[in-house]
């Protein structure tokens, strides 16, 4: 008996390796993700180099599905990942020469963060910030006071 079971133990062990990140070349490789549902709004073009990545901010102008292409000029591994406003997906790396994609729901209004995940990338400059639904929320202020009084 312990011998059928050894084949079913390593089909579960190829399900779960093959589940993790995805493969070289990035694509999809989600964790703790939203489900990226619906149709795609728009497509966006991420170079990334020894460590920047161009454009570093991206405005859309309302929550949906969109694909960020991570696109490798540089001559390491780099890879691309969102944060933010409960989502957190990445893709694989993508070798130098090489994009990969990263399809992702961003379902609120608000500020998420684009980096490399790559071990110390997006310290050293491989960060940068999406903002979604462009105008103003009226929560955001500008330098000009509005109080009153107080004597301050």
């Amino acid at each position: 008996m312990k011998f059928l079971r050894l084949p079913a133990l390593g089909a579960v062990v190829v399900v779960v390796a093959t589940s993790g990140c995805g493969g070289s070349g990035g694509s999809n490789g989600q964790s703790n993700a939203t489900p990226s549902s619906g149709s795609v709004l728009k497509t966006v073009t991420i170079h990334e180099t020894e460590y920047k990545l161009t454009p570093s901010t991206v405005s859309l102008d309302k929550p949906g599905t969109y694909v960020f292409t991570g696109v490798n000029g540089g001559t390491v591994a780099h890879a691309l990942a969102v944060e933010g406003q409960g989502i957190h997906q990445k893709i694989a790396s993508i070798s130098p020469g090489k994009s990969g994609t990263l399809k992702v729901t961003l379902g609120k209004g608000g500020t998420y963060t684009l980096y490399c995940p790559i071990d110390g990338h997006r310290g050293l400059g491989m960060e940068g910030k999406i903002t979604v639904g462009g105008g103003a929320s009226g929560t955001t202020t500008t330098g000009t006071s509005t109080s009153r009084g107080g004597g301050y």
